[in-house]
């Protein structure tokens, strides 16, 4: 049986599994079963058996892990059509939430895996998703060294390549969210986007609504 850490008013379990169709082309739209869940609700804890693999339909989701400190540190943000929950362990190694309201895909993962050991093409896809994963990681390990300009404007660049549309995105992660995957503080993030609106290389249309006037200014604060 499914399950989530979720409280149960935050998501919509269906009593029969459902074959997803929103990427037909894609070999993990298999049977699943979808499930709703509210706004920061939980979907998954760090340190949890690691059972099922997800993808995002709709909405948006943030991995995370908390800091020894009582930090909370980002991992990863999650937008429709994203797989997450892959672990190389059998537990989760960090946390998993709806940034909003969300529709997710939830699979078996050892049913997955036995048929990725039979289907070519989900074996493929199963590999691609991993290098994905790696090189992501590799490209976030690299903020650190970077000017909270400079890792503002990958993070804009970042996104602009993974929503849809040429000249805006809508962010649905909060500035809070953007902070803590940066590295840096709220006022960082709030007094660098006002910085980048000065410079002209973005306009604000509202808080989370980016409108780019200047990518190439971007690109040089990221290169």
């Amino acid at each position: 049986m499914l399950t989530a850490a979720a409280n149960p008013s935050n998501y919509i379990r269906p009593s029969e599994p459902v074959r997803i169709t929103a990427f037909p082309k894609d070999p993990l739209g298999v049977m699943g079963a979808t499930m709703r869940f509210g706004r920061n609700a939980e979907i998954f804890g760090e340190d949890e058996e690691a059972e099922y693999l997800y993808q995002v339909i709709s909405g948006a989701v943030r991995t995370y892990r908390m800091l020894d400190d009582g930090r909370r540190q980002v991992v990863a943000f999650y937008l429709p059509g994203d797989v997450f929950g892959m672990e190389a362990a059998n537990v989760h190694r960090c946390s998993a939430e709806a940034i909003a309201e969300s529709q997710v895909l939830v699979l078996n993962r050892a049913s997955v895996m036995g048929r990725a050991e039979r289907e070519m093409d989900l074996s493929r896809q199963l590999w691609m998703l991993i290098i994905r994963e790696l090189q992501r990681v590799q490209q976030h390990s690299l903020v650190l060294i970077k000017s909270a300009e400079e890792r503002v404007a990958g993070f804009l660049l970042e996104m602009a390549g993974r929503y849809p549309g040429n000249g805006a995105i809508e962010l649905q992660m909060s500035r809070r969210d953007i902070a803590d995957y940066l590295g840096l503080t709220i006022e960082t993030v709030s007094r660098t986007f006002t910085l980048l609106v000065q410079s002209g290389a973005i306009s604000l249309e509202t808080s989370r609504r980016i409108q780019f006037r200047n990518r190439a200014a971007l690109r040089r604060l990221d290169a």
